[in-house]
């Protein structure tokens, strides 16, 4: 049987992670959300729309590839986390 991409646990927890960001960033002050907070939910939404897009990749190259996003983005989120610190 075929795995769906939303079954995957990497992406779950992608998504919980960039869940609880919003739920956090949202009650920032305005200043605050506008400059850290919207690089911070991006950053973090773009790690599990990467791991989703290379589950639809075909080939192993392009899967890695987004895969590599994927990291990248978990790189960039870790550092709007230290700066929002």
């Amino acid at each position: 049987m075929a795995m769906k991409f939303e079954e995957l646990r990497v992406l779950q927890a992608a998504e919980a992670v960039a869940d609880g960001i919003w739920r956090e960033v949202v009650r920032w002050d305005s200043f605050a959300r506008e400059v850290v907070g919207g690089q911070l939910a991006k950053a973090a939404d773009s790690i599990g729309a990467n791991i989703a897009e290379a589950f639809g990749r075909f080939h192993y190259g392009e899967k890695l590839q987004f895969l590599y996003y994927a990291r990248g983005s978990l790189f960039e989120t870790k550092y709007w986390l230290n700066r929002a610190q």
